[in-house]
């Protein structure tokens, strides 16, 4: 069996960015000690989803009588000043009438009376101005949040760096109109969905679609004691019943008996990059009942795995070595003060042997340097937001082959800056020798990236359960842009893998189809222990009515459906939220309610050209020409650097037998996307339509030097002189077919006609 399965999904552009999920978050535990295991009864996996009281958080003052000196280091730490009232203590900038200039917009910053104020560019592209009301953060920056209308907070993007004392842009290269989802003032930087559920304790965000406004609850402004070990109140009444007879009465979280890899789990909740499918957290089940995270893929992370965009710890964390040996964040992290708890190589020194690693004969650097710390070999890092370095968590060896290959970043040449990548890897060999083992990056990468016949080496990943969990997942999507033999059996086999991970993204890609030819196996995932991956079942099972479900599972179906909506709607604030609504409904048979959750999705983001585009196909899908013309020129418009709307315009001219304009937007496709072989395969056909043979051919012969070997062009070529008498050539290409794909019968048969 074959089964090509492709990414229905048009390519984000720099414009075009979205988050499916909010920025990070908040997730967690049950109270039996064998929470990660497989539960069998199908009543147990469905969750209550009850909302926690505010009245349950007691707050920080009654942990303190019992906990003083963890009380003691979270004081002032990242957590306790995660968010504040902003008065004359908690903000830290100065607004005595200062004003800061960035990408020509003038912000000025004011005290009136007591309050705080910003006088700066506003939605509408006019100025006005706004009263901060809350503090985010306090190092290396500072955030100011202000009030809009419908309950909607907004961080402002200037924001005040606490170690230089001065205003800085948070993205000084970047410039943002006004009308965009990335303006302070809009998505982009909305607390409400982006920020709240991580620095703040019992967050509901209370969104209403109909209005787009919000009504967002917290207990506790801040990330107390509470957000991590949960409520106290049951806690505290059990002490208080029974005094010095007290003993744990399992009502709290993150404890010492919580396991290794169950806590990293439990921290995740707010560091990492990820998409929200509880409509709240409350403690009941684990991270993957309420969140799933991010897979390595591009454009988050580097084709090896390291970090890329602002994707935070998880992913990075749990690629390395450290995690798989149950090493988690309180060995390093002081879990109340959040700072390390020893200062250089001591650090890593509680694990590895100093008379082994801390010497030159390791490093091969001046002892006692910058350069001979583990961490600046181990743990290279990138700026975000600015001013804040956030180092890469999966303690890999540098590598600087895998950057010569993939033009990926490496410690050697990240320190020696006037040095590159070729003379790092001669230098490695000098010290190290040839490698002497292998890494699932060598595997990975090419993947990622996209490289010719990397799919071996993605499958042999996917199935190798000695490889993290995130990487097999990652390898699971990555290997789908791929033509592989057999592929669909060893994706039905991964939908029972013991990762849900792995089963998550697996479900991922076959429900990119709107096939329902494997309703039989996505049918049990609706009992799965996790509900992320019920959730991912049950929008694979879209093309299926509810008549349809079996009766085994139609219990099943009931209460997943419940959670799939709850997913929806919770992030019906969200650009990807409403596409994956459109989607569902597209998958039902349904595509005017999905072509009206395209236009609701432009609705947040009117200048989304992933969401456009992807309209204009549903347009033409529905015969709408003139609406589908409308929306690839305004695309055009606006990102007239973007190949792929140039080559979707074609095929739309192309259908309308306009082969003229269709040539037309086929060569800026070719020009805009040089490297990709199927606007030179489509270009050619449209000459072909109007009999220029001559530039037909040279279409083809184009496109192979970009991929010699490219089945596609390699047949329309041997066809193209077949037909144009020219025999011999045509026989040479059919041999070189022959040659790489031996068991295409229909190849070998051309051939022998030719012949």
């Amino acid at each position: 069996m074959k089964l090509k399965i492709t990414n229905s999904k048009i390519e984000l552009t720099n414009r075009g960015i979205i988050l499916l999920l909010s920025c990070f978050s908040i997730v967690l535990s049950c109270k039996d000690n064998n929470k990660y295991e497989a539960i069998e009864t199908k009543e147990s996996v469905f969750l209550t989803g009850k909302l926690i009281p505010d009245n349950h958080f007691l707050g920080d003052n009654n942990c303190k009588e019992c906990h003083k000196d963890e009380f003691k280091d979270w004081q002032g730490s990242h957590h306790d000043k995660a968010m504040q009232i902003a008065d004359s203590i908690t903000v830290l900038a100065n607004f005595k009438d200062e004003t800061f200039t960035s990408q020509g917009i003038t912000s000025r910053f004011y005290k009136k009376d007591t309050d705080f104020y910003v006088n700066t560019e506003g939605p509408d592209g006019k100025y006005h101005d706004y009263k901060v009301i809350y503090t985010f953060g306090i190092t290396p920056l500072q955030q100011y949040i202000v009030q809009f209308p419908n309950g909607h907070y907004q961080c402002l993007r200037t924001a005040w760096d606490t170690k230089e004392n001065k205003w800085f842009d948070l993205y000084p290269d970047f410039k943002v109109v006004h009308s965009e989802w990335l303006h302070w003032s809009r998505g982009g930087l909305n607390w409400n969905n982006m920020c709240s559920d991580c620095h703040s304790t019992n967050v509901r965000k209370n969104y209403d679609q109909k209005t787009h406004s919000y009504d967002t609850k917290f207990a506790i402004i801040n990330v107390n004691c509470e957000a991590c070990h949960g409520p106290g109140k049951q806690h505290v009444e059990d002490v208080k019943r029974l005094g010095k007879n007290y003993s744990s009465t399992r009502t709290l979280q993150m404890t010492l008996d919580t396991k290794p890899k169950e806590l990293v789990d439990e921290c995740a909740r707010c560091h990492m990059r990820r998409e929200q499918f509880s409509s709240h957290f409350n403690f009941e089940g684990t991270m993957l009942d309420h969140y799933f995270p991010q897979i390595l893929q591009e454009g988050l992370y580097y084709p090896d795995g390291q970090i890329l965009d602002e994707v935070y710890v998880y992913g990075s964390f749990t690629q390395s070595k450290m995690y798989q040996n149950n090493v988690t964040c309180t060995n390093c992290h002081n879990p109340h003060s959040l700072k390390l708890k020893f200062e250089g190589n001591k650090l890593c020194a509680q694990c590895h042997l100093p008379e082994k690693y801390e010497t030159p004969k390791h490093h091969f650097h001046k002892e006692n340097t910058e350069a001979s710390q583990c961490i600046n070999c181990h743990m290279p890092g990138k700026y975000y937001m600015g001013n804040d370095f956030r180092r890469d968590h999966s303690f890999r060896i540098p590598r600087p082959d895998l950057s010569l290959k993939y033009d990926t970043p490496n410690a050697c040449t990240g320190c020696h800056e006037d040095k590159d990548d070729e003379w790092a890897w001669e230098e490695f060999k000098k010290q190290y020798g040839e490698l002497d083992a292998h890494h699932y990056s060598e595997k990975l990468a090419p993947g990622i990236a996209h490289q010719a016949n990397a799919e071996i080496g993605l499958a042999e990943l996917m199935n190798d359960k000695t490889q993290p969990e995130i990487v097999r997942a990652s390898a699971v999507k990555a290997i789908s842009h791929y033509d592989a033999e057999n592929l669909i059996d060893q994706y039905l086999a991964l939908l029972n893998d013991e990762s849900p991970l792995v089963r998550g993204a697996t479900l991922d890609v076959m429900s990119q189809t709107n096939n329902t030819e494997y309703a039989s196996y996505f049918l049990p995932l609706l009992e799965d222990s996790k509900r992320s991956v019920r959730v991912k079942a049950f929008y694979g099972l879209g093309g299926l009515t509810e008549l349809q479900i079996p009766e085994k599972y139609k219990d099943s179906y009931k209460k997943v459906k419940k959670e799939f909506f709850d997913n929806l709607n919770t992030n019906a604030d969200f650009v990807g939220g409403r596409m994956k609504k459109a989607n569902y409904y597209i998958k039902k048979g349904d595509l005017q309610r999905g072509i009206e959750g395209y236009e609701s999705a432009l609705e947040i983001d009117n200048t989304n050209n992933q969401i456009r585009l992807n309209l204009a196909n549903l347009y033409y899908q529905d015969q709408n020409f003139i609406e589908a013309e409308k929306a690839f020129k305004t695309v055009i418009e606006q990102e007239p650097e973007y190949g792929p709307v140039y080559y979707s315009l074609s095929l739309l001219y192309a259908e309308l037998n306009r082969i003229d304009d269709a040539i037309t937007q086929m060569q800026n496709a070719v020009k805009h996307m040089p490297e990709n072989t199927r606007t030179y395969y489509n270009l050619s056909l449209l000459y072909d339509k109007k009999q220029d043979r001559k530039h037909a051919e040279q279409t083809l012969i184009n496109g192979l030097k970009i991929d010699a070997n490219n089945e596609s062009l390699l047949y329309a070529l041997a066809y193209h002189y077949s037909i144009t008498n020219q025999k011999n050539k045509a026989k040479k290409v059919m041999s070189r077919l022959v040659h790489l794909y031996p068991s295409n019968t229909q190849y070998l048969e051309f051939l022998n006609q030719l012949n």
